[in-house]
């Protein structure tokens, strides 16, 4: 008696698990399609709201200048360009007020502003983060609550202070009572408590003290935080108005104040504001525009971190 081995049930086994698998690759890739397409919809959706928001936000720059380059009698003109293209109202302003000491004296007192609150900072912060003692947490907390105080609360003290100290009408008289920042001591605190702390227990058990490990090691690597702060603050300091205008009295001290004299009871001079204003805004865009990266990179980090 001859057998015969029929193995047709395994093919039809063989040819089912292909089907199958057929099927579930055509199901995969017909989800695909809808998934790439929700997917590449967000994506348009979201390059719409970020042009719109950039554009929201250049505009009052982009009609800054606009304005600034207009005719003096077309100062309030809707138009969106400058037509006819004038440069009238920056003559007049670099004529009418001393605009290069003003800006060397705003540069003097935003960056002596800068370097301080910025030393100070990091001094403060990196006590903060290395060394635990008795009521750490409560003194940084009334350090940090001095940022929420606002500033018609010591105006009046500072200002008898200022003016006991004859500093009245000086950049000095700006500069002493923002020596510190508590937005500084914050950031830079926060920085620094990320560190790692081999590094700094490998530079104690290299017989370095606190304060050339402070310079050697944790500085040299948090450039980009420093800078990040350092320009922060610096932008803080160069936009600042109402101490300045409170403690300066004369018509050719600071920008602030120089942009305020073109406002007047008789009328405002809105095309030299605008070109006043847009000459105070160049140092500030080419400190960032050379520096931007350090800014990026340091909220980069603080957000890996």
């Amino acid at each position: 008696m001859a057998f015969v081995l029929v193995d047709a049930p395994s093919h039809t086994h063989g040819s089912g698990a292909t089907s199958a698998v057929e099927h579930l690759d055509t199901r995969s890739k017909n989800n695909d399609g809808p998934v790439r397409s929700r997917s590449r919809t967000r994506r348009v959706l979201g390059h719409v709201v970020l042009a719109a928001v950039t554009v929201f936000s250049i505009f009052p720059i982009y009609w800054l200048f606009a304005t600034a380059f207009r005719r003096p009698d077309d100062s309030l003109s809707a138009s969106p360009l400058p037509s006819p293209f004038s440069l009238e109202n920056f003559r007049y302003v670099w004529n009418t007020i001393p605009m290069a000491s003003m800006m060397v004296n705003t540069f003097t007192m935003a960056l002596a502003m800068s370097v301080s609150q910025l030393f100070v900072a990091i001094l403060a912060a990196y006590g903060f983060a290395r060394w635990n003692f008795f009521g750490k947490q409560a003194l940084f907390l009334l350090f940090v609550g001095s940022w929420l105080v606002p500033f018609q609360v010591t105006m009046i003290p500072n200002y008898l202070l200022i003016s006991q100290m004859g500093l009245l009408n000086t950049v000095a008289g700006i500069v002493i009572p923002n020596l510190c920042s508590a937005f500084g001591v914050l950031l830079m605190r926060q920085h620094m408590e990320a560190f790692p702390r081999e590094l700094l227990d490998a530079s104690q058990i290299d017989g370095q003290n606190s304060w050339a490990t402070l310079w050697k090691v944790v500085l040299p690597n948090m450039k980009p935080a420093l800078a990040a702060l350092g320009i922060m603050l610096f932008i803080s300091a160069w936009n600042e108005y109402l101490w300045p205008a409170l403690i300066m009295r004369q018509s050719n001290s600071v920008l602030q104040i120089g942009i305020r004299s073109f406002l007047g009871a008789e009328g405002n001079n809105w095309g030299a504001i605008m070109a006043a204003s847009g000459l105070a805004c160049l140092p500030i865009f080419l400190i960032y525009l050379f520096l931007q990266r350090y800014v990026r990179d340091a909220f980069v980090q603080s957000g890996l971190k």
